[in-house]
């Protein structure tokens, strides 16, 4: 309803409505700019001292100053204030203090690099043991002791026991063969192959490290992070997760469908204004789709007199709005450069093509010249693009961004001096001096250089779903 202080304004149009309602949004996730007024209160903390630290090292560059001896030391003093805190062996970090133990065991290097590419593996090898025991090619095997061993080496395939796969193949390998029934004896090469292929060596390499002492302590910190990778755990937490998500797009889906439905009563007209949901970037459009967001939670679509109509005179529609719903400022800052990336797609749209693009409400053609009219730059999203949350705003934000703590973490440097640590002699602060000329002039570290005006323009995008609802 409108209030009687308005009554007597004319309404607005509906890109002036769109526009007035996503300015009304309250932005409970918004930053202050960092300055030197915020230095007594920041110090106290080494992660949010660090994040003023290369602010101000970040506006020194911009005014093409050299960041002073004052600022870098402040810089390695609370990095190696944050190094000690994630070492504690109470309240520590389990993630830093499990690269930390990799960084300096062998075992546990080895046992790390054979399980990245396991689950591969494990496909490799229940792959050729299918070729060769697959229940169906058993049944082809009259009764006997081939028949049997084929059926073990499946088993112990099944059962991800590589040792015994191993022994059950060379002992069928070594048996002498007797003449071929019904589909016959496996063949010797595959035996052969699979007993020296590499995966299989990796799988029983990697068994064999998983009872070293030091491997040991280093699942144990990764099971203190969270459930092992497909557990039953993990597997709970999966769904769970993915139930709030749901949940949580759906209540923005609303948001947006009534915010379509104000629009349409303020033009006066047949529902120019709707929302669709899941919405697919085609291939067709001409540009590199790897990196690039290429699926839109909600968007809400527009007509305008000069949209053009597909060959059937079906009305094509023109991207108003944005929507990306997360569940944390950490998930959506990671997310904020595919963001970019998939903008900088649909801008290379032929502006004289209607694409068609797939949604849950079914495809809906697009017009290929109001796609190359969004914005991609970081600065002009305002009007474009919303991040919704239904996470509560921190009392106190973390001014440094969970992606550039791990880069800062992860360093070489920084993993030495963590080692050192625990050695009779630790190492200086000026040992990390060299993650500070890295941050300066390495090209990998301008994300983290640039961390904070990143943070403070994808906090300025994002509303609480609450927030979002109320204002529409």
């Amino acid at each position: 309803m409108r209030r009687p202080q308005d009554m007597d304004k004319p309404p607005l149009a509906p890109n002036a409505l769109l526009d007035a309602t996503l300015r009304a949004v309250p932005r409970r996730y918004r930053l202050p700019e960092l300055d030197d007024a915020f230095a007594p209160a920041l110090d106290a903390s080494p992660a949010t001292t660090l994040a003023l630290v290369i602010e101000q090292a970040r506006a020194a560059l911009a005014r093409g100053e050299t960041p002073d001896a004052a600022l870098k030391d402040r810089f390695t003093g609370a990095l190696a204030r944050m190094v000690r805190e994630a070492m504690r062996a109470d309240g520590g970090d389990p993630v830093f203090q499990a690269m930390v133990l990799r960084h300096r065991a062998a075992p546990v290097r080895e046992y790390a690099s054979l399980s990245a590419r396991a689950d591969q593996d494990r496909r490799t090898i229940h792959a050729a043991v299918n070729a060769l025991a697959h229940p169906g090619k058993q049944q082809r095997l009259g009764a006997g002791p081939q028949r049997e061993a084929l059926a073990r080496m499946h088993a112990y395939a099944g059962a991800a026991a590589w040792d015994e796969l191993h022994e059950a193949a060379q002992r069928l390998l070594d048996t002498p063969q007797t003449p071929a029934s019904v589909g016959g004896p496996p063949p010797a090469r595959g035996l052969t192959l699979l007993l020296e292929h590499p995966a299989l060596a990796r799988l029983r390499r990697l068994d064999t490290l998983a009872s070293d002492a030091q491997v040991v302590a280093y699942r144990r910190l990764w099971e203190r992070y969270g459930p092992r990778s497909g557990s039953a755990s993990a597997v709970a937490q999966g769904v769970s997760s993915r139930r709030r998500g749901e949940a949580a797009e759906a209540q923005a889906t609303q948001a947006i469908e009534a915010l379509a439905q104000r629009l349409n009563a303020a033009a006066g007209a047949s529902a120019p204004y709707r929302v669709v949901t899941s919405m697919r970037v085609p291939a067709a459009i001409p540009a590199a789709h790897q990196h690039a967001k290429s699926e839109w939670d909600v968007v809400l679509l527009g007509q305008s007199a000069a949209a053009g109509e597909t060959a059937d005179e079906t009305p094509a529609w023109n991207v108003c709005l944005l929507v990306e719903v997360k569940a944390s400022v950490d998930a959506a800052t990671t997310d904020f450069p595919r963001l970019l990336r998939g903008l900088r797609l649909l801008a290379h749209a032929d502006k004289d093509v209607v694409y068609p693009f797939a949604t849950r409400q079914g495809t809906v053609p697009l017009r290929g010249a109001a796609l190359c009219a969004l914005p991609s730059a970081a600065a002009a999203l305002s009007r474009t693009v919303l991040y919704c949350c239904d996470a509560p705003a921190e009392p106190t934000p973390r001014l440094l961004g969970a992606a550039s703590r791990m880069q800062l973490l992860s360093a070489t440097p920084t993993l030495d001096f963590a080692a050192a640590l625990t050695a009779a002699s630790p190492a200086g602060v000026r040992e990390l001096e060299p993650v500070w000329r890295a941050l300066l002039e390495a090209p990998g570290w301008r994300a983290v250089l640039n961390q904070y005006a990143t943070l403070r323009q994808v906090r300025e995008l994002m509303v609480h779903t609450d927030d979002l609802v109320a204002a529409v």
